[in-house]
């Protein structure tokens, strides 16, 4: 998943629209959308300031970091319903 796609979803996730993010973040809407569309460069203050905004921190940081959140997640809930199955 690119970059852009990423920022989109969890800014949809935090029930934001482009410009009340781009509020947040002191950044313009077109930047915003230009970010989403993987048509701006983000950077790394950019990046920590839309996690923020969106409480998706920890997101941005394994996007970041190169790391694949949506496997990630599938390896979380394997793991979460191995626990259940367990307790």
């Amino acid at each position: 998943m690119a970059f852009g796609q990423i920022l989109r979803k969890v800014r949809l996730n935090a029930g934001l629209s482009q410009e009340e993010l781009a509020d947040k973040i002191y950044l313009s809407r077109s930047a915003v959308s230009r970010l989403e569309n993987n048509r701006l460069k983000l950077t790394v203050e950019d990046a920590v300031r839309w996690g923020q905004a969106t409480h998706a921190s920890e997101v941005v940081a394994a996007m970041l970091c190169g790391i694949d959140v949506t496997t990630i997640l599938q390896n979380i809930t394997i793991l979460i319903g191995g626990l259940i199955i367990w307790i």
